[in-house]
């Protein structure tokens, strides 16, 4: 094997391929050797490079040193390591101001601790004082009932008692013809407190009732249907009511029989009293058939009366029923402008029996002259109305002769010329109406006068009356020298004179008022029902029911959401809110004084304060007599409750003006479907003074979302569902409001708390008229012919906006329930005006221009959605409103004026330590 090796080393070193060895040797030393020259290289070269960098630069240039160690300073000099370097420093310094705000944290933390410490000590004093004086408080107010139980005397309202059926101890007069309240009437079945109910009998059940006319007796019976005071239960029944009349001419029944029908009513108890006999006229020929039969102690109301059998103060002379079944059109009545007409005054009739013939002819009048026969005075007054017309000094137009068959009429009595229509139409073109009493002087009143009254009223001509012994409508009630003239026969040559000189102001005075009692006491048939039950009533001194309010529908809505309040709604300013209530809601006091109206009110408000107010608002609301709250007259008695002498500084400001120390409001917001902007505008109410509760009126048929979650602002608030969507229900008088202020506002109005106070002030000196903040006028367009509704700004006024405006809950019934219907529709088809029909309303009662109060300049909500009135065709519709709303009132009610209420410190700078006081100029 050792040879074997030998031979192939020197053979080449190489196997069986024949390489030489000398190369595979060579191979491995030059392997080995490279294997050495790397570790040389990776070893030694470190060391000697290390040893050069820190040895080569020892010379005495620093500056040219590049590879040896340098200083913090110098390396900072390089632009990457700089940057680090800043960020470096300024960890650092926010690191050193962290840690000394957490000590001052940590101090001020040690600080509220015991601030809190002291706190929970305080409330727990306070909870012990606090409990201490309710002590104090509950006994203090159980001693001031003691005191009171020992100083008042114990009164309630007496017990009912109710008469025995026949009434046998009740006095009987010397005559039926003397017949008064005090001896023909049972006030023991009237107490007080009965509410005054009212039995009506059903006259089909009794033959009369067939001949009835039946336009009559059908709006009689729906009448009666609708009435508060008509009850079933004639066993309680303090009047007791039939129908007799209109009777139709072919079947009207025989005096006897009639008189024997009506004795044998079941509640007749042998005389009638308590009773009360309607005969209506619709047309001017109805005969006085009652004249010969016995009605005994009953009442009669009838359009017709004999002297000898009217009884003053006992019987009432009613209207025509024209309207039976029909509401008055009002576009058909002419404007109460111009003030004077074509004619100065008309006549038109047919004397179809002199008195001298009918005292000569009918023997029943003969037996009951006594005396000489009266004058007549009817050819005096032919021949001076003749030579008026003659003259030609005014148009009249007299006619003493029908072109057509005259209507039948009753002796002496001038007949009615013509049909209805024509008649009218003569009267639209006439300033005054005359009037000719029948030549009998014992013919008080007719049906014939009375419907020349009714239409003379019904188009605004001044009714002249001549005669003054005739008892015209209502005449106990009403005071017809407001809106006629009553002017005796023998004055006929001076009568010309007198109507030249009435001034236009009393012209159009005495126009307003005579339609105003046209729509309130003869227009309908509800109306005649009603002012009859209310004559009756007054006269035996019942208070009248209270009206109907609107019942409200609440929405269950769910409220904790704590309201905040807006810096800008409760920063005041320089104005100073006065004390705050801190005690809960409570209402304004009703029906004071209901029961004990002195005989010196009476008069005041009957004679000396002629008005739409006449005893408001002490006596509950009636929508029928003006002596029960509705107005008489188109003065200006309005008597406030709160209107007072005021104050100065202090005693002003706490008392809020006025003579009533506690009052508050009630907010009414209308809303549709704004919930964002409804729930700002509710925070914003929050903390505001003498706020009673807020009405959430919710206008959309889709009801509030169910996580919508209310502001909590310390007072009540009641969302009301309603109907229908209608701008109207803004103004309708909801139950829930028992406050007599209110203040309209709507969702995205905004308003200061200051702005809010003193317009409250305000409305307490005012409380008859409208109080708010955005202003606006009406004005003629002489080209058109018509009115316009103007809201740029103006040095005058005569709306005020109920989008923020106080007014008196009083107005909402009127607006709801009196106002005519035709308004409301108009509102509800425009969706538009509800608030100039506000104001027409409250002017045309009041003739007062609404006032204006101080506010910003930005009143709208900046951020809110779009409103209806930034719609193009919102002015349209405004102008067509004001225009229609002309027509049914007859004129224009609405009233100028450049007044505006400021602070008397408004605007002036003082010393904060200065008393203030706030009383308007």
């Amino acid at each position: 094997e050792l040879m074997t090796g030998y031979t192939m080393l020197r053979n080449g070193g190489v196997g069986n391929g024949g390489q030489p060895w000398v190369l595979r040797w060579s191979s491995r030393i030059r392997l080995t050797w490279l294997s050495f020259t790397l570790f040389i290289i990776l070893v030694f070269f470190p060391l000697i490079a290390h040893y050069y960098l820190t040895t080569i630069d020892d010379a005495d240039d620093a500056g040219k040193r590049i590879f040896g160690p340098r200083t913090g300073n110098e390396l900072c000099e390089v632009k990457h390591v700089q940057d680090l370097c800043r960020i470096r420093e300024s960890v650092s310094e926010e690191l050193l101001q962290l840690e000394a705000k957490r000590q001052e944290l940590n101090s001020e933390i040690a600080k509220l601790n015991l601030k809190i410490e002291a706190c929970k000590k305080s409330i727990e004093n306070a909870k012990q004082d606090l409990l201490q004086l309710k002590n104090v408080i509950s006994q203090t107010e159980h001693s001031y009932k003691e005191l009171m139980a020992q100083n008042q005397p114990k009164l309630s309202l007496p017990i009912r008692l109710l008469p025995d059926k026949d009434d046998a101890t009740f006095p009987l007069p010397k005559s039926n013809r003397n017949c008064r309240l005090h001896n023909c009437f049972d006030y023991s079945r009237c107490p007080l407190t009965s509410g005054f109910p009212v039995y009506v009998y059903n006259s089909d059940d009794y033959p009369f009732g067939s001949s009835l006319d039946p336009l009559i007796k059908q709006a009689f019976e729906a009448t009666v249907r609708t009435n508060v005071y008509v009850t079933e239960n004639a066993n309680i029944a303090c009047v007791y009511i039939i129908l007799v009349g209109e009777m139709q001419e072919p079947v009207m029944p025989k005096p006897t029989e009639l008189e024997q029908q009506l004795h044998s009513l079941p509640y007749w108890r042998t005389d009638g009293h308590n009773h009360l006999i309607i005969n209506l006229s619709r047309k001017s020929e109805t005969q006085n058939f009652i004249y010969n039969i016995s009605t005994g102690r009953a009442m009669i109301a009838q359009s017709t009366f004999y002297d000898a059998q009217y009884r003053p103060g006992f019987d009432i002379v009613v209207s025509p029923l024209v309207h039976a079944m029909s509401e008055p059109n009002f576009l058909e009545i002419p404007p109460q402008v111009p003030v004077k007409r074509k004619y100065l005054f008309s006549f038109q009739g047919e004397k179809i029996e002199s008195l001298r013939s009918s005292l000569q002819e009918v023997r029943s009048f003969e037996e009951e002259i006594e005396g000489n026969a009266p004058a007549d005075y009817d050819d005096r007054i032919i021949t001076t109305l003749k030579a008026v017309q003659d003259s030609k000094l005014d148009f009249v137009l007299v006619e003493f002769t029908c072109k057509n068959q005259p209507k039948a009429s009753l002796p002496t009595e001038w007949a009615l010329c013509g049909e209805r229509d024509d008649r009218l139409e003569l009267l639209k073109l006439s300033t005054f109406a005359l009037i000719i009493t029948p030549g009998d002087t014992r013919l008080v009143i007719s049906a014939g006068c009375t419907m020349r009254l009714f239409e003379a009223l019904e188009v605004g001509a001044i009714p002249v009356v001549l005669g003054e012994q005739v008892q015209l409508p209502y005449n106990d009630v009403i005071r017809w020298n407001e809106a006629a003239l009553i002017i005796p026969k023998p004055r006929i040559t001076e009568v010309h004179f007198l109507l030249r000189s009435i001034s236009d102001n009393d012209l159009l005075a005495m126009r307003r008022q005579g339609r105003f009692l046209w729509e309130t006491y003869f227009s309908t048939s509800d109306n005649v029902f009603s002012t009859v039950l209310a004559i009756i009533r007054t006269r035996i001194q019942i208070p009248a029911a209270p009206i109907r309010e609107e019942p409200a529908v609440e929405i269950p809505h769910r409220s904790g959401k704590a309201a905040g309040t807006d810096p800008n709604m409760a920063d005041n300013g320089d104005l100073d809110l006065g004390p705050v209530e801190t005690e809960p809601p409570y209402a304004s006091p009703k029906y004071l004084r209901n029961f004990t109206l002195t005989a010196m009110d009476i008069y005041r408000n009957w004679n000396s304060a002629p008005g739409p107010f006449h005893l408001f608002p002490y006596t509950p609301f009636d929508p029928v007599l003006p002596s029960e709250a509705k107005f008489l007259g188109s003065g200006t008695g309005f008597r406030p409750i709160g209107g007072g002498a005021g104050g100065s500084g202090k005693e002003f400001q706490a008392a809020l003006g006025g003579n009533v120390p506690r009052e508050q409001f009630t907010v009414v917001m209308l809303t549709y479907e704004r919930e964002e902007v409804l729930m700002n505008s509710l925070e914003r109410l929050n903390g505001l003074p003498y706020l009673n509760k807020v009405v959430v009126v919710w206008n959309s048929p889709k009801l509030p979302s169910e996580d919508l979650l209310w502001p909590d602002i310390g007072v009540p608030i009641m969302v009301v569902r309603t109907e229908k969507n209608s701008l109207n229900n803004r103004f309708l008088p909801w139950d829930e409001i028992d406050t007599e202020a209110i203040l309209s506002i709507d969702d995205d109005a905004h308003l200061r708390h200051d702005e809010i106070m003193f317009g409250f002030r305000v409305w307490r000196e005012a409380r008859d008229r409208i109080v708010g903040f955005p202003g606006r006028y009406h004005a003629w367009d002489v080209p058109h012919q018509s009115w316009l509704y103007n809201s740029n700004y103006s040095c005058e006024l005569s709306m005020v906006l109920t989008g923020a405006a106080f007014f008196h809950k009083y107005y909402a019934y009127l607006y709801s329930y009196v106002m005519p219907q035709a308004i409301r529709d108009m509102v509800d088809e425009y969706i538009n005006c509800e608030d100039i029909a506000m104001n027409f309303l409250v002017s045309h009662l009041t003739r007062k221009p609404p006032i204006k109060v101080t506010s910003r300049w930005t009143f709208r909500c900046p951020g809110c959605p779009q409103a209806l009135s930034h719609d193009d065709s919102h002015f349209h519709e405004r102008h067509k409103c004001i225009n229609f709303f002309v027509k049914v009132y007859g004129y224009m009610p609405l009233l100028y004026t450049q007044f505006r209420v400021d602070s008397v410190l408004f605007k002036t700078r003082l010393p904060h330590d200065k008393t203030k006081c706030f009383k308007f100029i």
